[in-house]
């Protein structure tokens, strides 16, 4: 146990310190811990996951959704949930960016989650640790790995419109732009295409694949990487014009399971977005090589997605005394 001698000043520094190491014990050194809510909200991480799972169970490409905000959060100030904010006299709100514009969903869930907090602990679980939660227990329902998970960050006061527009990499992304907005994060190519690997689950709209069908260089022309047969599946979809929220599945072969088929896919020629493709099509370096490995080896994949996954999840914590814990994840305190 620490010892505190000196001034009255230094005495209670240093048992506000140890009173803050005692209620997230231990610490890492990003100021976040496994263990943080173990006193203050000890069913924390239990009421997060029932409601996530009954959302899944409802309606399956939610697991993939609540997925999704995790990224589209954390690429943009970090993990502090300022995604969730809505338009104010203040905010001018990230949902309505480019990338998640019409786009984006789950914050229904993301409320629900919050409500039956707020109950159990008030003012103490952040909105930004929810998401966290809840995009690991998505992983989990869907069939994929489990991890543990840090906690204690709080939630911001801010949104980015413009940090939104301009790191979130657009579904017909160039394999350049992919790697240079990972990099920006500190994520590297083995981060880049394990994180892509989270696109096993889910569903995009025709509007996110189209030009790929129609028009991929702006010559009237479709991208001939796609291999055919599935090329004409998809034109079924997604007709020329009209139909922009027609929904195909980012996985074609099991598209609410947690697997390597995504990577099975690309090097059949069969990814949905551009920017699934090209990790494998144009990355004749890391890129593919990787994607190759994870194609062949599940376990493999597993593994360096939970560690990219912890890594995302950890960028640029709001922690201590930074940002605030709202009771509303849509509105600042």
């Amino acid at each position: 146990m620490a010892i505190c001698i000196g001034s009255l000043s230094v005495f209670i520094v240093c048992c506000m310190s140890m009173l803050w190491s005692s209620a997230s014990h231990p610490l890492y050194n990003n100021g976040l811990s496994p263990m943080f809510y173990e006193k203050s909200c000890p069913n924390a991480e239990q009421i997060v996951k029932s409601v996530v799972q009954n959302a899944v169970m409802k309606e399956a490409r939610m697991a993939a959704s609540l997925l999704r905000l995790q990224f589209h959060d954390c690429f943009v100030q970090g993990c502090d949930a300022s995604l969730f904010l809505d338009d104010s006299a203040k905010i001018v709100s990230e949902k309505n960016s480019n990338p998640n514009k019409n786009s984006a969903r789950g914050f229904e869930v993301i409320d629900q989650i919050k409500s039956e907090l707020e109950k159990a602990c008030p003012k103490t679980v952040s909105c930004a640790d929810i998401l966290i939660i809840a995009a690991r227990d998505s992983v989990v329902l869907s069939g994929g790995p489990s991890w543990e998970i840090t906690l204690g960050r709080r939630d911001s006061t801010s949104a980015s419109l413009q940090g939104s527009n301009n790191n979130i990499p657009a579904p017909n992304s160039t394999l350049e732009t992919l790697i240079a907005k990972f990099k920006r994060q500190g994520l590297n190519e083995v981060d880049l295409v394990a994180l892509s690997g989270s696109h096993t689950i889910g569903q995009s709209r025709c509007t996110s694949f189209r030009q790929r069908l129609y028009n991929q260089s702006g010559n009237g022309q479709p991208d001939f990487t796609l291999e055919k047969s599935y090329s004409a599946k998809l034109r079924s979809v997604c007709p020329q014009s009209g139909g922009d929220n027609n929904l195909s599945p980012l996985d074609s072969i099991t598209p609410t399971k947690f697997d390597n088929y995504y990577f099975k896919l690309l090097v059949s020629n069969k990814g949905l977005l551009n920017s699934d493709e090209v990790l494998f099509t144009k990355g004749q370096g890391k890129t593919m090589e990787t994607v190759k490995l994870y194609a062949e080896q599940e376990e493999v994949f597993l593994k360096q997605f939970v560690e990219s996954m912890i890594k995302l999840g950890n960028m640029s914590p709001l922690t201590g005394n930074r940002g605030q814990i709202r009771t509303n994840c849509r509105s600042v305190m």
